[in-house]
């Protein structure tokens, strides 16, 4: 190991770099590889970034011998300026794994065993054709991922909507990131983050909603830390129920009961509005809708939120005074708000906030409705998530046969008489046997949905045809009939677009194990033993690899936000990362949107005419247009509503689930990692002080928590938490993290509820009533990190 030698397990952040406002972040070039391997000994670097959380932070690979033996951070790259995220530090060793896919596997007599290609790919082709020709195109149904390339999203969402006309597709991202882009168009037309993380080196108050970027981003969080180190360090507020590292450096700590963000959200516009912390010119100019959101935040005095949110009203009115006075205000939002009631309404009134105030194109002033994954931008531009490739909208026709001539089809085959299918309807729909065949591809469903038993339930049927694309064996590809072993990051080409829409290239640095492939060949060799054909009776789709896909996609984001025109490869490996739009209007891309106080709205442009944020019903493209004919920003007012499933006598608590640090997702990366597997081997669960003392719980002790859904039985950590609320980690599934020896689980989501917003159609992860029950003394401290949120209350 060489480089910066103390970035590591125990202080993830490394050292800190301070700088001024408006100043520029100063480089720090992180660096790990194996064996104390010297730098100079390396054979080549690799061009790539991150690919364990949605940073995007450029980074190269370093190869010796054939194989990957460490990372470096990119010094030149505008995201991180070198560093690198423990994640990315130690996560590339999942790549030699000795248990890699590297063989196809098929289902014979109950049991998966190893195939050929040939019969592995036949199989999936003949259950396809069988259930095109009886039951037709919505019997078949893709789930993806965010951590495909956008090459691979684009022809998966050809091939589903343009070559077999399904409207089931859908990614994992409907679990982190389907309510950010929601939100951004239903404020502002269409999908597209406003903001760019340079917004940090200019902010004077930074307002983080729901979002522990401490440990999600971490690089982020550097960039924030030098900031605060630095003069005139930005004032910080942090909505949270745990005492995150970000809460313990807030200016203002607000810890809401969880299930109340809408009604703190509207607390804090109260506020704006009657202290005239608002810019009416702006208002008057740019938005519609501000009358009725005036008459909704009127009835949210801090008072009534506070009783509601079990938050004192004095820190409600000192957050939203920060806000309101703030010269450059900064908002970013995660799954604290997007993975629980109201996801998409609480969402929206971030926006509102700096839409009342102005605070949108301009350094300093931004929102970042964040990303949970590192390729979940492109999902949603590439129609691969929900929605239709370049940012089009479904309900309008103009837009369908846009699509329909880039694609040379029908525009009646492209599925466009309702939104495009959701995840959990998908499986709904699975379990209901209308659906005949998933296919799921870089992703877990069996450990990351909720309500787990019902999940692994409906992917065992008869029924369904499951066919897996994966790099490992999980305890999704356990319930496949067939599947393929997938290249992973490292092994293919390709680009990928993280939240702030910043386009990076990854280069193939090593080839994939054995007979495993890229995502992108596995994909066009399915269209070409389904002899999909186009109009004209040429091969659909009609790209070859990754930079013919990437040119082609070019062609379907040109004229639209998302406009890729100006970009190719060779700019990519010359300049590294570049944010889109970049077009002939803006040569070297975008940092941020709006500016001018136009918005990608205008109801002949927008790629979405809203929904009512209560039911979640669609507007129909006529209201839309006699709402918003200008095309103007929408101030969307949102009633406060109850949780579904609240505290009762017998489940006091509200369980969230949520992550940690140390690892992404199911573990299927990170736990083959040494170094990040024992920094957080095991799941926990998280309670207050005073809550410990009441059920008589000490630190380690073993505690069962149990919902109406099933119960999970792991150590407890005595943490900052807030009162009434326990915290488990979601990583850890049934595969990696079997039930104990006497058949206990200690997967979250075993206990987590099939419940979604309305809006978004996100499942809500964290307002599910649970009870908390001591079982057994423990051992000694709970298997918790101890830097980060899950830290002991001696820690603090």
């Amino acid at each position: 190991m060489s480089g910066f030698r103390h970035h590591h397990i125990t202080e993830p952040w490394g050292a800190r770099t301070p700088y001024a406002k408006g100043g520029q972040w100063p480089e720090r070039v992180d660096i790990y590889l194996a064996d104390e391997m010297d730098p100079e000994s390396v054979d080549r670097w690799v061009r790539s970034a991150a690919v364990l959380h949605s940073n995007g932070d450029g980074l190269d690979i370093a190869v010796k011998d054939g194989r990957i033996v460490g990372v470096r951070g990119r010094a030149d790259d505008r995201i991180n300026h070198g560093r690198v995220d423990t994640k990315d530090l130690f996560g590339w060793q999942a790549n030699a794994s000795e248990d890699r896919l590297t063989t196809p596997l098929i289902r014979v007599g109950g049991r998966l065993v190893e195939t050929d290609w040939e019969t592995a790919m036949n199989a999936v082709v003949t259950r396809s054709t069988e259930l095109l020709n009886t039951r037709g195109p919505s019997s078949i149904g893709f789930y993806t991922s965010g951590q495909l390339f956008l090459e691979e999203y684009y022809t998966l969402g050809a091939i589903a909507h343009g070559a077999i006309g399904t409207n089931h597709v859908d990614g994992n991202t409907r679990l982190c990131t389907a309510t950010a882009a929601e939100a951004l168009k239903e404020s502002f037309g269409c999908d597209g983050q406003p903001g760019s993380y340079t917004d940090v080196d200019h902010a004077d108050v930074i307002a983080l909603f729901g979002h522990n970027v401490a440990e999600t981003q971490t690089v982020l969080w550097m960039r924030m830390l030098d900031r605060l180190e630095g003069p005139d360090p930005p004032e910080l507020i942090c909505v949270d129920p745990r005492m995150t590292p970000v809460a313990r450096m807030a200016t203002v700590h607000l810890a809401p009961l969880p299930g109340t963000n809408v009604a703190l959200m509207n607390a804090l516009l109260h506020e704006l509005v009657h202290h005239g912390w608002i810019d009416l010119d702006y208002i008057a100019a740019h938005t519609v809708g501000f009358d009725e959101l005036r008459k909704r935040v009127a009835e949210f005095p801090p008072e009534r939120a506070a009783q509601i949110c079990r938050v004192p009203a004095d820190a409600i009115r000192n957050a939203a005074r920060l806000i309101g006075t703030a010269d450059a205000l900064l908002s970013t939002v995660l799954q604290g708000f997007y993975q629980s009631h109201q996801a998409t309404a609480a969402a929206v009134q971030v926006n509102n906030i700096h839409l009342l105030r102005g605070m949108l194109g301009r350094p300093g002033c931004g929102v970042l409705q964040m990303n949970g994954q590192p390729t979940a931008e492109n999902t949603r531009e590439c129609g691969a998530d929900g929605d239709l490739a370049g940012f089009r909208n479904w309900a309008n026709d103009d837009h369908i046969d846009q699509l329909a001539t880039l694609w040379n089809v029908d525009s009646s085959q492209i599925p466009h008489y309702a939104p495009p299918t959701h995840a959990m309807q998908m499986f709904r729909y699975a379990e209901q046997g209308t659906l005949g065949m998933l296919w799921i591809s870089a992703t877990n469903p069996a450990a990351s949905l909720p309500e787990l038993a019902r999940i692994r339930g409906i992917l065992a049927r008869d029924s369904l045809f499951v066919v897996t694309q994966d790099m490992f064996r999980t305890e999704t590809t356990e319930l496949a009939d067939v599947v393929l072993p997938a290249a992973g990051w490292g092994e293919k080409l390709g680009t990928f677009t993280n939240a702030d829409r910043t386009v990076h290239l990854s280069e193939p640095a090593v080839d994939p194990p054995g007979q495993a492939r890229p995502d992108l060949d596995i994909f066009l060799d399915y269209a070409r033993r389904m002899d999909f054909r186009d109009k004209d009776g040429d091969a659909f789709p009609p790209w070859t690899d990754p930079e013919s896909a990437f040119e082609a996609w070019k062609l379907c984001s040109a004229g639209r936000p998302c406009d890729y025109t100006g970009l190719s490869y060779q700019m990519l490996r010359d300049r590294g990362g570049v944010q889109w739009p970049c077009n002939a209007e803006h040569p070297d891309g975008s940092e941020r949107i709006y500016a001018d106080g136009k918005f990608w709205a205008d109801p002949d442009y927008c790629e979405a005419y809203g929904k009512d944020l209560v039911t979640g019903a669609p507007l129909e493209p006529t209201e839309y247009r006699a709402m918003n004919p200008w095309g103007r920003a929408v101030l969307k007012a949102a009633e406060y509503l109850d949780p579904h499933e609240t505290p009762s006598t017998s489940f006091p608590f509200v369980l969230i689930t949520g992550r940690t640090l140390y690892h992404f997702h199911t573990r299927t990366k990170t736990a083959r990692a040494p170094q990040l597997n024992s920094a957080a081997p095991q799941p926990w669960a998280e309670v207050s002080a005073a809550d410990a003392r009441r059920l008589g719980i000490t630190e380690g002790d073993v505690v069962e928590v149990a919902t109406p859904r099933g119960a999970i039985q792991v150590q407890c950590r005595i943490s900052g938490i807030r009162d009434g609320v326990v915290f488990v980690p979601f990583h850890y599934g049934y595969w990696d993290c079997a039930p104990t020896a006497d058949g206990h689980h200690r997967a979250a989501n075993e206990l987590t509820i099939t419940d979604w917003d309305p809006v978004s159609k996100q499942p809500v992860f964290k307002t599910a009533a649970a009870q908390v029950r001591w079982i057994r003394g423990g051992t000694g401290r709970a298997a918790a990190p101890l830097t980060t949120a899950s830290a002991p209350l001696e820690r603090r």
